[in-house]
């Protein structure tokens, strides 16, 4: 089963869809049948790399509100992140421009760590404040999950991976994406926004019905105590 994935590095909505899919994975048993290729988006590509302003102050201006309606509106989305282990930092939260954060996934995701470089960028910005749209960060954050310094700083000041950026946005006008997060199920169905949970388990288990997959069995107890295997018994 292919599951692709559209969705921005600064979109709150995101990191709490791709924590429902990923729960919903697990619970319906298809973790080992799932292939999930994430694609890139920019929610507001013209946002400066870095800013002196606070999320609220430039939500305030962007929505022509006040401060305090829109921290009266950003705390329902701070509740549902909780619920899933989530604990969102607005007070902190700068705005950031995330076109080098999507380049430096997608050469984590050359070099095998893609997962875990998307997973990483979404807890800088939202959990730790991390400015994910300077060059520094962005070299530290990959050093942490193991790539190599020198590799991160030649990706970002070269450019590379800029096409590969565009390409997953350009694809996303073409087939009528105007928000994320969106989740497109083997090219065949489709998930707008951070659905709950059910959503996400009644979807995985359609497709995996129709690829006729089955869940994989979940071990309970400890593994190969009382076991016979050929030419031995665990006692």
């Amino acid at each position: 089963m292919k599951i692709e994935v559209w969705s921005d590095y600064v979109c709150p909505f995101c990191y709490i869809g791709k924590r429902e899919l990923e729960n919903a994975i697990e619970k319906t048993g298809f973790q080992d049948q799932v292939d999930i290729e994430l694609k890139s988006y920019q929610l507001s590509p013209d946002s400066p790399a870095t800013s002196e302003e606070s999320i609220y102050e430039v939500l305030a201006k962007k929505y022509g509100t006040t401060i305090e309606q829109v921290k009266a509106q950003t705390a329902g989305i701070i509740d549902r992140a909780a619920t899933l282990g989530l604990n969102y930092q607005y007070e902190n939260m700068k705005p950031a421009n995330t076109f080098k954060a999507h380049r430096l996934a997608k050469y984590a995701e050359s070099v095998g760590k893609g997962a875990e470089m998307s997973e990483r960028l979404l807890q800088a910005y939202f959990i730790e404040n991390q400015e994910i749209g300077l060059t520094d960060i962005l070299v530290g954050l990959g050093e942490e999950i193991g790539i190599e310094r020198q590799a991160v700083e030649d990706v970002l000041n070269d450019g590379s991976f800029a096409d590969e950026v565009l390409s997953d946005i350009q694809e996303a006008s073409q087939i009528g994406i105007r928000g994320v997060p969106f989740f497109v199920f083997n090219g065949k169905y489709a998930i707008s926004g951070a659905q709950p949970g059910e959503v996400f388990e009644n979807a995985v288990r359609q497709v995996a019905q129709e690829d006729g997959l089955r869940p994989s069995l979940k071990m309970m107890g400890q593994e190969g105590i009382g076991t016979c295997t050929d030419g031995k018994c665990e006692l």
